[in-house]
């Protein structure tokens, strides 16, 4: 019995293992939202990384996380650190490039696994508004293709975006931030 149980597992890791070999070396994961709002308005909420607490859906995962911001307010050469608790972790995000319609971030964790990615945040008019694309790659090493084949990294972090993407939106469309984007117009 022992030795069939261990041809089981090791067949079973065997599999698990070739499998990951088969995934591509790039991970990619992707999502959009349309915003009934001025594509300032949204980008002001996305560049300005101390207005990340009010929609990022990781800001809330630890209540004690250390924040530091350097570098200018907003905008290119921007610069967000945190160092959190087991679920938060630890990183270091940098924004590289902005347009009208889009951020680009250099996203580095350090904790709990470290890996460098890029994050963009694109913007497409519509009839309703602005689709926002949260876009996020990065080199997928052997050990991330393993966790991958085991856990479904697209719908474990899509969640996230989903919920970010939410809370912008509702942030976005709110009132005062029309207003505010009304003021805005108003003064250029």
């Amino acid at each position: 019995m022992g030795i069939i149980l261990l041809i089981l597992v090791s067949s079973a890791i065997a599999a698990v293992l070739i499998v990951a070999a088969t995934k591509p070396n790039i991970s990619r994961i992707q999502r959009s939202a349309t915003i009934a709002a001025a594509p300032q308005t949204i980008l002001d909420h996305v560049g300005d990384f101390r207005k990340w607490r009010a929609w990022s859906p990781w800001e809330a995962l630890d209540p004690e996380l250390n924040r530091a911001h350097s570098g200018p307010d907003c905008g290119v050469g921007a610069v967000y650190e945190w160092r959190g608790n087991g679920k938060a972790g630890a990183g270091r995000m940098e924004i590289i490039e902005q347009t009208e319609s889009k951020i680009t971030l250099k996203l580095d964790f350090i904790k709990p696994f470290p890996a460098n990615n890029i994050a963009e945040f694109l913007l497409q008019p519509e009839e309703e508004g602005q689709v926002l694309t949260w876009i996020m790659t990065g080199p997928q090493p052997f050990l991330a293709k393993v966790m991958g084949t085991l856990f479904n990294m697209d719908d474990l972090v899509g969640k996230d975006f989903e919920a970010g993407l939410k809370n912008l939106k509702t942030l976005s469309e709110s009132p005062e931030a029309a207003a505010g984007a009304d003021k805005e117009g108003l003064a250029s």
